[in-house]
């Protein structure tokens, strides 16, 4: 029994699809995944010779699941900000991709990134960005499970130069990973204002003869509306259903801009949708319709999104205002329970991934991915109903412990896999040389 670990705690969530709350229970780990949940002292008289570990004031939860970022993107934090989406992306956000990125740049802020999402109790996340072996190499190092999305642009960047290159390079990382445990590949055409229906349609043929997911940011702001009307007289959705890319494993990203005749076409082909909140208030692009949407039986995961549009990659932070937008949205205070929102934060970001047999619950067989929240705070007295603290009222630094596949990688708040301080003097050493350049030219 020694390579047994029980994890005991005051309670203990599930987020499966009926939901439990348990009191004084235990987590039974084994080879990475989760071999019973019994009460506290079942467990001690059953496995005695165990390790057992005491939580005694906290919360036992799913590892949250980051459904939609752009990891390397942390190291533009703050660099612009205050702006609208489009002159967001064209006049800062691009020029300094093009000036910075390269495989050193993606492998440090990768790292850096990941050090901040096991902060903040993230144990997977989706990701779209270039140079993605590096974005791999990091997750492998840090210990998180991570969907690494194969970009693809109309227009050349550090990463690629044309559709061909980004699809070479796109599949020779699928198939370096195909196996992986943890890294899976995905597609992740940017955008359907950056890339051609001859693009589009071949990503689809490569999605469905590979059993990849596609991710896309989709009908994210008003100005993408717009351009899609004055050249192609459609809506970005309508578009993309004439030329047959919509299914279910078109991951739709963001989703804010939905009228009446795009309810069918969602009704139709249930994409799964990321919503992105605070990105999306901050470049002031809208708000997805989230109850709606999960009204017709469409499955809604949350993302932080990038930390230059965000600033952050607080999960937590994401659920609370998810929570807040949708009763303000509906005028419900009904709207998005907190148990609902605990779900799109975990469960449902599972099923988008296709995942969700793997992981985004605790239930027996699953990987043992999970954290701690310390709920003996403050903040977070008294307590009636965990689940409504956890969403409304917890902050992240309350996250003490985080396990991937029983691997601890949080313990106490103190990083095992990463070094905090190496991360941050390299963090500080990009800063320096960015701020010299990009900050003297937006003088």
């Amino acid at each position: 029994m020694t390579d047994i670990t029980i994890l005991h705690a005051r309670w203990l969530i599930t987020c499966e699809d009926r939901n439990q709350v348990l009191e004084n229970h235990a987590l039974v780990i084994q080879n990475g995944l989760i071999q019973a949940i019994l009460p506290s002292d079942a467990a001690k008289q059953k496995f005695p010779a165990a390790k057992h570990e005491l939580y005694n004031h906290h919360v036992l939860m799913p590892g949250m699941i980051n459904s939609h970022t752009h990891s390397s993107m942390g190291y533009f934090r703050g660099l612009a900000d205050d702006l609208a989406l489009m002159d967001w992306l064209n006049n800062y956000i691009w020029p300094a991709e093009k000036k910075w990125i390269s495989n050193d740049f993606v492998y440090d802020a990768s790292m850096f990134a990941m050090a901040e999402m096991i902060r903040n109790g993230v144990t997977c996340f989706n990701d779209m960005y270039f140079f993605l072996e590096a974005t791999a190499k990091a997750a492998q190092t840090a210990g998180l499970r991570a969907h690494i999305g194969m970009t693809v642009i109309d227009f050349p960047t550090p990463w690629a130069k044309s559709f061909e290159e980004y699809i070479e390079k796109g599949l020779a990382f699928y198939e370096q990973y195909k196996n992986n445990a943890l890294i899976k590949a995905t597609l992740a055409p940017h955008a359907p204002y950056t890339v051609c229906d001859e693009h589009l349609i071949r990503i689809k043929e490569l999605a469905d003869q590979l059993h990849l997911k596609i991710n896309i940011h989709l009908q994210e702001a008003p100005d993408e509306i717009t351009k899609s009307m004055a050249e192609f007289n459609m809506r970005p959705l309508q578009r993309l259903q004439k030329i047959g890319f919509l299914s279910e494993n078109v991951i739709a990203i963001h989703m804010t801009q939905v009228i009446e005749e795009d309810w069918q076409i969602l009704k139709k082909y249930k994409p799964q949708i990321v919503h992105c909140p605070q990105s999306n208030m901050k470049l002031a692009s809208g708000g997805c319709p989230v109850t709606k949407l999960q009204s017709i039986g469409l499955n809604v995961a949350l993302g932080t999104d990038g930390a230059a549009s965000n600033n952050d990659l607080n999960m937590l932070g994401e659920m609370r205002t998810a929570a807040f937008l949708a009763k303000h949205i509906t005028q419900d205070p009904t709207a998005l329970s907190a148990e609902e929102t605990l779900k799109l934060a975990t469960l449902n970001g599972a099923k988008a991934l296709g995942i969700d047999k793997v992981t985004g619950s605790l239930t027996v067989g699953k990987s043992a991915d999970v954290i701690a929240i310390d709920l003996e705070q403050i903040e977070t007295q008294p307590v009636y109903h965990p689940v409504s603290q956890i969403v409304y009222a917890a902050s992240r630094q309350q996250i003490t412990d985080v396990w991937v596949a029983g691997k601890q990688l949080l313990k106490q708040r103190k990083l095992l896999t990463l070094d905090e301080q190496e991360i941050l003097a390299k963090a500080k050493a990009w800063q320096e040389k960015i701020a010299a350049v990009q900050l003297k030219q937006s003088a």
